[in-house]
This record gives C-alpha cells, structure tokens and sequence, in this order.
C-alpha cells in the first residue's frame, strides 16, 4: 500500500526508498527552518517548494522530450522532437515570470501538471482508476501531441527521498519503458505511437532543493530483441544523500543499482559526438553513450539559472545481471548534465 503523506506528524520527512509509492508530497506540513533553526512561514514555504515533471517518449523512428518546470518565482516548459533518420528537429520552450498559468498538484499519481501561454498548451494529467498518465500538447506552430501512458500493468515506480542541503528534502518518481499509446502531429506528418512501438519514461520531482545543485543523468527505454521492455534511470549529483534513484526495469520489473560514475568531456575536446561512459559501483552498468543530438540552455535571470546540455543518441555496452548479460547495441537514450540555481 502506499505511504499516503511524505510527512509525519512531527513535520519531517520519511526519508528512503517507498516500493509502493508515496500518494501526496504535503510539503506545507513539513518543519522548513533556516540554517540557523528559524522557522519558516507558510508563504515561504509556498515560494521556496520546487516542482518539475519531465516525460520522455521514444523508438528507433522517434524521440520526444517535455517537461513542465515550477520554480515559483518563474516557470519553465519545453517541448521538443528529433527524427533520428532524418536528423530534423524542433524545439519550442517557454518561461513564465512568476509562474503564472503553470500548476503542478503534490500527488506523483493523481491530479494534474499544466502550463499555458498564449495558444501553447501542455497538460498532464494522471488517473488512479485506470492507472494512466494522459499528455496533452497543442502548439501554435501546429505540433499536437495526444498520449496514454499505461501504468495499470506490473507499475513498479522507484520513488525516493532524500535530505537536501541542510535543511531540505528532495522527492522523485521515476519509471522507465512504460507502453503507450497516442498520436503526434509534426510538420505535415501523423505519427501513430503504437504501430512506432513507442515507450514512455516519466521524472516527477520536488522539494525544498539545494539552492544551487548539479546533476549528471542517463535513461533509456527500449524493446530487447525477445520482446521484454528495458528501462534505465542513473543519476548522479544530487539523489545521493543516503540513498540513489539508480535503477533499471525489466518488463516493469524495478532492480535497484549502485552509485553510477559518468565520465565525459564538459569543455576543451568536448564535441557532439563525444563518448560517455557509466559505470556503476556494484558492476551492473557497463555503458557507453555516443550523442546524436542534443538540446542545451544557458539562461541567468540572476536569482535563478540553468545551465544544462541534454544528448539524445545510442548506448552501447553489458548490463549484468545475477543470471543474464544484456547487450547494448545502439539503443537510444539521454544523456544530461545540468545545472540549476533555483
């Protein structure tokens, strides 16, 4: 059963690993102090709690990245698609001072996460009873996206939390190669998701985080030649304070990994098509990644600021299992390092 609030009665939170999922990040309720044990009012508390959720969909054929950012202070949304057979690509990304238009509900799986600015739209919408998370995306320049992520069959989420800074907490929700269903309409052409054979990976994160953090990150959602779906999610630089939200799936089912190290070139010789390697501590992941495509932003609003590169291209490499070796031969994933004041 799930845990049905993050935190107690006392006002903290219940740090670790919650197999069946945490129903409501009541983040109002937690016991926010300054460093120097200062309580925090309510109207802090609302303006310092950062929400995101970001949904990757992809195949051989498709790659499609969105995410609904909510910092308070401003709001973040982006939408993005790449053809690997072609190399085309479109990207459109929004921020809203103050956050207008933007909500995000504290239920990882219920309620809603919405941003609207002029005539763009994107909507995520997620049901307990069927168990689906619904995206919806309507763009002036005509790019539509309509999909059902189906989280009704073996859902095995890897949801964690973690302290964060000295007086903070940070949660996330992560699940990997999840079937779904739906349509994208781009540049002239209708995309049908199920005959694409197309896999979803939802991120759904918040908390009081670190004022200023960084992170390294690898995922990946593919169909292995017997037909069984694979996941990753590895994470580095900030899910790491006791526990990680290291881990992979296999048919939905949810293996935990060690500490992953990412080694790759930041600056100098770094080129698009510069090599990754991850590496896990307990020899699970055994990986290369060679970038294909990427999406980057640099903005510096001073009180806030971003400065993170996102790769879509192909891993390579074992994942080793206590009773198989998975091969990866050019399957597509991300790749992303990032940092965020906020």
């Amino acid at each position: 059963m799930a845990k049905k609030e993050l935190i107690d009665q006392d006002g903290q939170a219940d740090f670790g690993i919650f197999p069946d999922g945490v129903d409501d990040i009541n983040y109002l309720d937690f016991d926010l102090r300054s460093t120097m044990g200062k309580s925090r009012s309510t109207l802090f508390k609302k303006l310092s709690f950062n929400q995101f959720q970001f949904i990757s969909l992809s195949c051989e054929q498709l790659i499609i990245g969105l995410a609904i950012v909510d910092l308070k202070i401003a709001s973040h949304c982006f939408v993005y698609v790449y053809d690997p057979q072609t190399t085309e690509f479109d990207e459109v990304s929004f921020i809203s001072l103050l956050a207008l238009n933007t909500c995000i509900d504290s239920t990882p799986n219920t309620g809603q996460a919405t941003f609207r600015k002029g005539r763009n739209s994107v909507t995520i919408n997620t049901t307990a009873k069927p168990q689906i998370r619904s995206v919806e995306v309507n763009l002036k320049s005509g790019l539509k996206i309509s999909a059902c992520i189906d989280e009704s069959i073996n859902y095995n989420p890897l949801a964690v939390c973690v302290r964060a800074g000295f007086t903070g907490f940070h949660f996330t929700q992560k699940t990997a190669a999840l079937p779904c269903t739906g349509t994208l309409q781009w540049r002239g052409k209708k995309y049908v998701f199920e005959e694409l054979k197309i896999l979803a990976s939802v991120d759904w994160s918040a908390g009081f985080m670190r004022r200023e953090t960084f992170w390294n990150w690898g995922s990946l959602a593919c169909t292995l030649a017997d037909g069984r779906r694979l996941g990753l999610n590895l994470s580095a630089g900030v899910i790491e304070t006791g526990f990680t939200e290291n881990a992979l799936w296999l048919d939905g089912t949810l293996y935990k990994i060690d500490m992953v190290d990412f080694q790759f070139e930041r600056y100098g010789n770094a080129k698009a098509t510069s090599k990754w390697r991850l590496r896990s501590n307990d020899g699970i992941i055994n990986l290369y990644f060679e970038p294909e495509g990427k999406r980057q932003d640099k903005t510096n609003l001073i009180i806030i600021a971003t400065n993170f590169t996102q790769h879509f291209g192909r891993y390579y490499g074992e994942i080793t299992l206590a009773d198989e070796v998975i091969t990866l031969n050019g399957e597509w994933g991300f790749t992303e390092d990032h940092y965020a004041k906020w």
